[in-house]
């Protein structure tokens, strides 16, 4: 009894563009999700001030 199992082998080159595409998009989601500008007006003020003046 034999099973046939395709396996579908890609070259190392296009894994590294897969994985491109997918970390340029993350960096951008990552980027829009945090913007600095927005997180730092939204925080709250810093109630204890500085520890190290």
């Amino acid at each position: 009894m034999k099973t046939n199992i395709k396996q579908d082998n890609i070259t190392r080159k296009e894994a590294l563009t897969k994985m491109g595409k997918y970390a340029a998009l993350t960096a951008i989601g990552t980027f829009i999700i945090l913007n600095p500008k927005q997180a730092q007006a939204s925080s709250p003020p810093d109630p204890g001030g500085n520890p190290f003046e």
